[in-house]
């Protein structure tokens, strides 16, 4: 956090061997503000300076590589990479400028997808879609993990056929998932249904689990 420049800041670091002298310690400028720890959806601060980031929505959707804990899915609403809602309410924001960087901007063709389209993509359209883009780097399997879970947290039935194609997928990861999703999104009877066509021939654990804990 910057007085100057707020809390949306990327951190970097310089190699050298110059000998430099030390930055005095900062001095606590929060006070006794805690919105940072208040809005977050998954209570990821256990104490005032500490984040656990097992429970960060951030962690979650980028770097996280397994199922998402089932504790954790409905907080994460919409999200599907990231979050930051701690950074956004900090009340030092209101000093930053908006960065002038053009390599750091985001594009247009990203901003607000519909779940539909995400819930589609395939391999080569996900490293197409997100090409030059930090998105790319979690992986198709990963990225429609979280696109099913903001699916599950959209209330809509309407994506309940994207996310029925997605039972069969190759990936345990998104076939998982998309058991949960599909368990908010159809009726009680329409899940049974998938579930006794697909549970028989499922050979992974962890998929297995969703269908039979639904």
């Amino acid at each position: 956090m910057s007085r100057e420049f707020g809390s949306w800041l990327f951190l970097g670091a310089i190699f050298t061997t110059l000998d430099l002298p030390k930055d005095g310690a900062e001095i606590d400028r929060c006070g006794t503000c805690t919105k940072c720890q208040d809005i977050c959806p998954t209570a990821a601060f256990p104490a005032p300076y500490q984040l656990d980031a097992r429970r960060c929505i951030s962690y979650l959707t980028i770097e996280h590589r397994g199922p998402i804990p089932h504790e954790f899915r409905a907080a994460m609403g919409n999200r599907i990479y990231g979050c930051d809602d701690c950074l956004a309410v900090c009340p030092w924001n209101k000093f930053a400028e908006a960065g002038r960087e053009a390599g750091l901007a985001a594009r247009a063709e990203l901003e607000g997808p519909a779940l539909a389209q995400l819930l589609r993509l395939d391999e080569e359209g996900f490293r197409t879609k997100f090409r030059a883009s930090p998105v790319k780097r979690t992986g198709r399997d990963r990225f429609l993990r979280n696109v099913l879970i903001a699916a599950g947290n959209s209330g809509d039935p309407a994506l309940a056929t994207d996310v029925s194609r997605l039972l069969t997928d190759a990936s345990a990861l998104v076939r998982a998932m998309a058991v949960w999703a599909l368990s908010r999104l159809a009726d009680g009877a329409a899940f049974a249904r998938a579930r006794q066509r697909h549970l028989a021939g499922e050979s992974d654990p962890s998929v297995r689990t969703e269908w039979e804990s639904q």
